[in-house]
């Protein structure tokens, strides 16, 4: 992985002009017209919402349902990379999946989804806060949405180690369903629908997180937040994942080592410190049980009658939003995944996602909820009353011992987060810029930078625009209507050719090994 591709030439000059223009077009938009611009994405993101939410509901069980098929199926023989032995070991690659996830919003939601909708009538009619709160986050963050990344991951390291194929765009993974048309507009219309989608992704998860970073460092050096400091923030965050990216894979490993054992200081922190250990665990288990018994009520209630709108203001965001982070991550799992079987790839991927995703929200969500049940901090009254929810964070933390270092380890683990998330995205993003780009070798320092770059200006003119949580939601629930509609393609395309190489192959001894597990 150490030859860099410098030669201008190969570059995909659209994929990344194009791009640039509609992110500081609707820079500009939200910064000078930021009640229209909320209005527009808000109605657009309600007709989503109410007339197509069945679709997000159906596409994640069905994805979900599709990788327990392959895992478990002829499929799931498959070694990617044919007899080549896995790349990393189990710790270094369960570690780049779990933390090339979502970034920082895992710790933030972790520590407040429970109060968002604690005090939501659906909630209360299903049997309480207490208990349906906790199932709730847990079930946004577990096998659906990883699903999402798996079944692509799958089919991307299929098309990257088995296909061998040297355009690595989303496009390119469509080619044995559409054939050469993926050359033409319709294959630059796939592209372009992706990076925009991942752009908003991005662009969500900076403006969501960052104020509790501000906030927090604001708390500890005894601070007044402002968007001055917000924007400091994003610009080191950006500095500091520029130079790990810049590294290549070497780096991205590196960092990604450094954010695991930051975050698993962090739940040491607070499942032994705080006083709640019992509590945690318990309503953890708890929690878990509950999800798996209820799974799949969960998974096909949309509340025709709306008697609540819990399930198209929550669930449906974030299968949306797990969808727009889908343009990346995946390609990043596949193309670590060398040397892996399918089959490992995805229960593999599954065991390392939720160990990291639920260990999170079990720690530091049942010990805001803790919290609140035990009325050390009424967290909900809180929210209640207008207090911001990076304040509420803050107010749950201030009740463990040695406070201010805890928050203090809180703001660098996120960065942490951002920085190992962001590396990954930026060199996967940076691929999509080459005509062609061999297996083994990545892409040029220049058109990381570029990308690295771009990736903060979309989130500080959200910022700027003081955009809502709710305005947040509607850019990502919008950008993934068409992701969704390319992953039901990319799925059936995965098949056809994976179908195909197990046909030519049956008198072979076609990878039969046991899965490294």
């Amino acid at each position: 992985m150490e030859n860099k591709i410098k030669k201008t030439k190969e570059l995909d000059i659209l994929l990344m002009v194009v791009p640039l223009v509609i992110v500081v077009g609707l820079c500009v938009l939200f910064f000078l017209y930021p009640e229209q611009s909320t209005r527009i994405t808000d109605v657009i993101r309600g007709l989503l919402g109410e007339k197509m939410g069945w679709f997000y509901m159906l596409l994640g069980l069905a994805v979900f349902l599709s990788t327990l098929f392959i895992a478990f199926s002829k499929f799931g023989r498959i070694r990617l990379g044919k007899n080549d032995r896995p790349l990393y070991t189990n710790f270094q690659w369960g570690t780049m999946i779990f933390t090339s996830t979502m970034a920082a919003d895992i710790l933030y939601y972790s520590c407040s989804e429970w109060a968002m909708y604690a005090d939501e009538p659906h909630l209360e009619k299903l049997g309480g806060m207490e208990l349906w709160s906790p199932t709730y986050s847990l079930f946004h963050w577990g096998p659906i949405p990883w699903g999402f990344y798996l079944i692509l991951a799958a089919a991307f390291g299929f098309m990257i180690h088995i296909s061998g194929r040297t355009k690595q765009k989303f496009s390119e993974s469509l080619r044995p369903l559409l054939g050469n048309k993926v050359d033409g507009p319709l294959g630059k219309l796939v592209d372009l629908c992706a990076i925009f989608a991942l752009l908003a992704g991005t662009a969500t998860t900076f403006s969501v997180a960052t104020p509790l970073l501000t906030e927090g460092i604001c708390d500890v050096f005894h601070l007044n937040p402002s968007a001055a400091i917000h924007v400091i923030i994003l610009i080191v965050i950006a500095v500091i994942y520029t130079a790990a990216v810049l590294t290549g894979f070497k780096g991205i490993l590196f960092v990604a080592k450094m954010c695991t054992f930051l975050f698993l200081g962090l739940v040491f922190w607070v499942l032994f410190l705080s006083g709640d250990t019992v509590y945690i665990v318990e309503r953890g288990i708890t929690s878990i049980g509950n999800m798996t018994q209820n799974f799949l009520s969960l998974a096909t209630n949309l509340d025709p009658s709306r008697e609540s709108g819990f399930v198209q203001d929550w669930t449906i965001f974030y299968w949306a939003y797990w969808l727009v982070w889908c343009i990346a991550t995946p390609f990043f799992i596949g193309v670590i995944s060398k040397g892996r079987t399918i089959k490992n790839v995805i229960l593999g991927g599954y065991a390392a996602g939720l160990a990291g995703t639920f260990t999170s929200f079990i720690v530091f969500g049942n010990f805001g909820l803790a919290k609140q049940v035990k009325g050390a901090v009424d967290v909900v009254g809180q929210l209640a009353d207008g207090i911001s929810v990076p304040q509420a964070v803050l107010n749950i933390f201030h009740t463990l011992p040695f406070a201010k270092g805890a928050i203090l380890l809180l703001v660098i683990t996120m960065i942490a987060f951002y920085a190992t998330t962001f590396d990954t995205l930026t060199m996967v993003i940076s691929m999509y810029s080459y005509r062609d780009l061999k297996e083994g070798k990545e892409p040029g320092k220049r058109v990381r930078a570029f990308w690295a770059v771009l990736f903060i200006v979309l989130p500080i003119g959200l910022l700027q625009a003081q955009s809502s949580m709710y305005s947040l939601q509607s850019v990502a629930i919008i950008a993934a209507f068409p992701i969704g509609v390319i992953v039901i393609l990319i799925v059936f395309s995965f098949f056809k050719e994976a179908s195909r190489y197990i046909t030519k192959n049956k008198d072979e001894n076609v990878n039969t090994n046991k899965s490294i597990l």
